[in-house]
């Protein structure tokens, strides 16, 4: 699949539902593997290229946006045991963390749309990784302030450790999260990462 990369001014304000209607057809265009441009998305979507440009700069911050569709906000509640309350949000129900209409199958494809394409994996960090990150580095500070983490933790160095668990198993060893030893693994794999960030190792 490719991403035709072109950019716009703004312009007039936003009409309700057009954003749907432009993510639909680009979620649509990546499913099936097709090129996502301009005219494909103006044509899936009804929609002109005005109304399109008028809310993302560029295809690739569409696409980008696109991506993230289906995913709910990620809510810790650092006022009790940190580290229950993060491997209860690492190991529950994918559906319950990673949204009902966000597949293992989409997530594979955005790997690899990312991949190919670093102004496109730049802009979706920007967009949305980095803002996706803040509930866990503002529960990572609370854990350091009470004394339960290391005074000296590098917060954005152990959220990269923490997720590097998952990606490597979908990536390199190519597994599945629903698989019993790959979230055996990964549970293992918490546990040694998180003993060296806690004040007492």
């Amino acid at each position: 699949m490719t991403v035709t990369v072109d950019r716009r001014g703004p312009g007039r304000p936003r009409a309700e539902g057009h954003d749907e209607k432009i993510l639909d057809a680009v979620l649509t265009l990546i499913d099936k593997d097709e090129p996502v441009t301009v005219k494909a998305v103006v044509e899936l979507s009804g929609l002109s290229r005005a109304a399109l440009y008028r809310r993302w700069p560029s295809v690739t911050d569409l696409v980008a946006a696109a991506l993230d569709r289906g995913r709910v906000p990620v809510e810790i509640d650092a006022s009790g045991d940190l580290e229950e309350t993060i491997v209860g949000l690492l190991f529950a129900d994918p559906d319950a963390t990673r949204g009902r209409d966000y597949s293992e199958r989409r997530f594979r494809k955005r790997i690899a749309l990312v991949m190919e394409n670093a102004e496109l994996q730049r802009a979706y960090w920007s967009s949305h990784v980095r803002r996706r990150r803040r509930a866990m580095v503002h529960a990572l500070h609370v854990g350091m302030e009470r004394g339960e983490l290391r005074a000296d933790l590098d917060v954005d160095a152990s959220i990269d450790a923490i997720n590097g668990i998952f990606y490597y198993q979908l990536v390199a060893r190519g597994t599945s999260l629903d698989d019993p030893d790959t979230v055996r693994r990964c549970r293992t794999a918490f546990e040694i990462v998180w003993r060296g960030m806690t004040s007492g190792s």
